[in-house]
């Protein structure tokens, strides 16, 4: 195995940067996110406060953003909603499973799910399959959840162990990106371009009865501020391997009992406002550490907006993560085959997060995927005003490919 790790990490990793003004992710000079090399920084060291702090780039001619546009323009609607959609793909399941999916309904992004335990050299021959299945200008981007503790869909030969975020709440700025860094490598290694993490909740209720965050101790365990500055260490790490990040579940699950993936009960949030300190924090780690994704959350927060799951209001991803805070990145949904959307028609998910300005269509159940595919698609072609929804969309995950190295 230990030949096999040498000869993965002889490809190296890409260097990846954000342009800070837009919040949107800038190409870097690789080309290829298999055979760029991480450069040498230093892991101690945070990034400000500010959208203006990122580190200087040389900025590409023509920018991603253009890249990513002319590449939209050449797609169909029907392939532009495809980028729209990520299918899970569960341990022992061959990825020619999904290959319909990626090869002819040129379905963009796939999730990882399940305990993997075949280690790096396992998930990089899954994830070169699946890439062998794509055409087009751009690569399937491949996302998993390695949070640590109970949340590390990725494991075996290569994988570090990592702690709970409680445990990394206790570990120093420095000490917290530079295993990030080393745990991002590992996902880099293993061909994962996203890591559906960090957790930015706040936890404001016990934490025992806080089923979906405290209970499995997936936050960092500190105040609203501490939260923020260890996420944003976090996703540094990850950046400085070449790995984007989402942070989640905005605006918050620490004040709701039940988890929205396995039930409805408990999943309203009466205590989250809209400038309060569980928003600040996502605010404070998206401005710092710009991360490529935003994940919205499946509660309802009545102080908010509540008429509308998260995931499915113009208040919360229009007002407050695009308006509030700025940000322009790629903005994912939380699972939409959970339990708490069950009430709305399959074909409705998509459309609806679109709608509300989300992006990117998270599934973990592989049923759910064909009847959100074709909503977004049907609604794409009877409506223009939701056609140019889906375009911005399209692009915005476009430029994060880009960014990632997964063109051509």
């Amino acid at each position: 195995m230990a030949s096999v790790i040498a000869v993965l990490l002889a490809g190296g990793a890409i260097w990846w940067a954000w342009a800070h003004h837009a919040h949107a992710p800038h190409l870097q000079a690789s080309a290829s996110a298999h055979t760029s090399t991480p450069p040498a920084s230093s892991p101690g060291v945070i990034r400000g406060g500010s959208p203006n702090s990122a580190t200087p780039t040389t900025s590409p001619s023509p920018t991603t953003a253009e890249q990513a546009q002319a590449i939209v323009d050449g797609m169909s609607l029907d392939e532009r909603a495809a980028q729209l959609v990520m299918t899970p793909l569960a341990a022992g399941t061959a990825p020619s499973a999904i290959r319909t999916l990626i090869a002819d309904e040129h379905i963009g992004s796939v999730i990882l799910m399940g305990n993997w335990t075949s280690g790096v050299a396992g998930v990089r021959e899954a994830t070169d399959m699946l890439q062998s299945y794509a055409s087009g200008p751009t690569r399937v981007l491949v996302a998993t959840d390695q949070e640590g503790g109970q949340v590390q869909h990725l494991q075996g030969p290569g994988f570090e162990t990592i702690p709970s975020e409680v445990a990394q709440g206790t570990m120093t700025l420095a000490d917290l990106q530079a295993a990030s860094r080393r745990w991002g490598e590992q996902l880099h290694m293993a061909g994962v371009h996203v890591d559906l993490a960090p957790c930015v909740d706040t936890v404001t209720i016990d934490r025992a009865s806080n089923a979906p965050v405290g209970a499995l101790d997936r936050d960092y365990g500190l105040d609203a501020a501490g939260n923020a500055q260890h996420a944003a260490a976090f996703v540094e790490g990850l950046r400085a391997a070449g790995v984007g990040a989402a942070t989640k579940h905005f605006p918050g699950l620490g004040a709701v009992t039940g988890n929205t993936d396995f039930t409805t009960d408990g999943i309203v949030d009466t205590t989250t406002t809209r400038n309060g300190p569980e928003v600040q924090a996502f605010a404070q780690t998206i401005r710092a550490a710009d991360p490529g994704m935003v994940m919205i959350s499946l509660a309802t927060y009545t102080a908010i907006d509540p008429d509308a799951p998260a995931a499915f209001s113009p208040t919360v991803i229009d007002g407050m993560v695009r308006g509030d805070i700025g940000y322009s990145g790629v903005v994912i949904s939380d699972s939409l085959s959970a339990s708490a959307v069950s009430a709305i028609a399959p074909a409705d998910l998509g459309v609806r997060l679109v709608q509300a300005g989300g992006d990117l269509a998270c599934v973990n159940d592989p049923a759910f995927t064909q009847p959100i595919l074709e909503g977004l698609r049907a609604r794409t072609r009877d409506d223009a005003a939701f056609a140019e929804r889906v375009t911005q969309s399209a692009r915005r995950v476009v430029a994060l490919k880009l960014a990632l190295g997964l063109a051509g």
